[in-house]
């Protein structure tokens, strides 16, 4: 007991020759960061980009190419009917005849499901034998079916090209009975229609490249450069968008529309800040191989302002004075805390101002005021959204013998704790609130001609960054895009 008096004592007659002055004990404030910026990584990201195609104007341009007539015949014949034998004996002459006809198309028709492309087109032949044996004429009909299956591929410049299948068969080939004989046209007509098919074997890629695919596609590439706003405030980002490469993922054919797949691996930026410039337009590459995992990454970035904390931190020590402060070998003090700054210093730290008056509860030390600096490095665990501060510790000691009834007040592990409480905050409602902004901003988003759409499905927050506007919490976004042609 006898020790403890003594060492107040002691500790009296440094602080009393400073206490009795009553001036204000101010200590010099910490840097101030002002300049320094988030940092986010960039990601790559994987968009899917499918161009469509009306198969309407492939079927048109079919049409329009191929004419209704596919071929005639008029020649003449001097063995239409063979003559009838009798064993060797030959007893009646071979009859000659005139043959006329044509063989004509009805229309195209074209389909599809998956990764087949389905072309069908009707035929009819009509050919006449014409004065068979000076005598009898005859006309036959005949009808049969042309049909495609198409597999589509994409080469060189982005030209499509495509491998098909053609067949055709006759429900009814064309013949006629004359004189008890049956005379058949089809491998005649088969001559000519085989010609026909091959014709539209060839022709099929260059009516496909007619599509306007590729300049679509050119259209659609130049146009992904952007920048979109991500939140106007609070702060204010933009998502970067600049593609690199550009696969065909195959194509899908439903109905009469011919979607192809492609994906653009493009790399995707956060910017915080002012509008950056869109990145500089490449020209549409040749088809390459898209790697990496496919879907949209980029980072929403969510800020705390220290004037958040300021209130936070000053209603804290508040309610602390108000229990009662007692402080090692100096007993209960009153202590009045005031303002409170916040704001980011070197280290990856908070600099903490404190204004406060502060004096012994029974009077021996008078009031001491001034302001007090104080430092804590806040964090999150890896994947948390709560923030804590530790280290919490005074930044400047007094190098007089005089000790600061201040310093003394500030140093003390309870004020440190309650400063570190106060310090926490909880960025799951900023969270949600920003996720639900970025959403909205590039959920469907028009841009000319082409319409942006993506889906966030999945976010995870980074590591926690002290920047000169705030506590910022990096939070990665991943999800789904696309890009498609859609006039207005």
């Amino acid at each position: 007991m006898g020790d403890d008096r003594v060492r107040r004592l002691l500790l009296l007659t440094l602080i009393l020759p400073v206490a009795a002055c009553h001036r204000p004990q101010d200590h010099p404030a910490p840097p101030r960061v002002d300049t320094e910026n988030a940092k986010l990584p960039d990601q790559s990201s994987t968009i899917t980009v499918p161009v469509v195609a009306d198969m309407g104007q492939l079927e048109r341009g079919l049409e329009k190419e191929l004419p209704r007539t596919l071929w005639t015949i008029d020649e003449q014949r001097d063995r239409c009917v063979a003559g009838r034998r009798i064993g060797k004996l030959k007893v009646t002459p071979d009859l000659g005849c005139r043959l006329v006809g044509r063989v004509t198309r009805g229309a195209i028709a074209l389909s599809g499901s998956g990764e087949r492309l389905r072309i069908v087109m009707p035929v009819r032949a009509s050919i006449s034998a014409r004065k068979v044996g000076g005598v009898v004429s005859e006309t036959a009909t005949g009808s049969a079916t042309v049909r495609a299956t198409a597999r589509l591929r994409i080469v060189g410049n982005w030209q499509p090209t495509a491998t098909v299948d053609l067949d055709y068969d006759w429900r009814e080939e064309p013949g006629i009975d004359i004189a008890g004989q049956r005379i058949t046209f089809t491998s005649k007509a088969d001559e000519k229609l085989k010609r026909v098919v091959a014709d539209l074997e060839r022709d099929l890629p260059r009516h496909l490249a007619k599509l306007g695919l590729r300049a679509q596609l050119a259209d659609i590439w130049a146009k992904a450069f952007t920048s979109i706003e991500l939140s106007k405030r609070n702060p204010p980002a933009w998502l970067r968008i600049a593609p690199r490469t550009l696969g065909f993922g195959g194509y899908r054919i439903d109905g009469r529309r011919l979607t192809l797949l492609l994906s653009a691996e493009a790399l995707t930026q956060t910017f915080v800040g002012q509008r950056p410039a869109d990145p500089p337009v490449t020209p549409l590459p040749p088809p390459g191989r898209v790697s990496g995992q496919p879907g949209l990454r980029f980072f929403v970035p969510v800020l705390a302002d220290y004037a958040q904390l300021e209130p936070v931190v000053q209603r804290t020590l508040a309610k602390l004075a108000a229990r009662g402060i007692t402080l090692a070998g100096i007993g209960r003090v009153d202590a009045e805390f005031g303002k409170v700054t916040v704001y980011a210093t070197t280290g990856g730290r908070l600099a903490i101002g404190v204004t406060a008056k502060v004096r012994t509860h029974d009077g021996s030390i008078g009031p001491t005021s001034g302001e007090v600096w104080l430092s804590a490095l806040p964090y999150n665990e890896p994947g948390s959204q709560l923030v804590r501060a530790r280290d919490v510790s005074l930044v400047t000691r007094t190098d007089s013998t005089a000790v600061d009834l201040l310093v003394h007040l500030f140093d003390d592990a309870q004020v440190h704790d309650a400063i570190a409480l106060a310090l926490q905050h909880d960025f799951a409602p900023d969270y949600q609130k920003v996720i639900g902004k970025a959403q909205r901003a590039i959920g469907h988003r028009q841009e000319g001609d082409f319409l942006l759409s993506t889906d966030v499905t999945r976010v995870t927050n980074g590591q926690l960054q002290v920047t000169g506007a705030g506590l910022f919490m990096p939070v990665r976004a991943e999800g789904s895009a696309r890009i498609e042609y859609r006039p207005r």
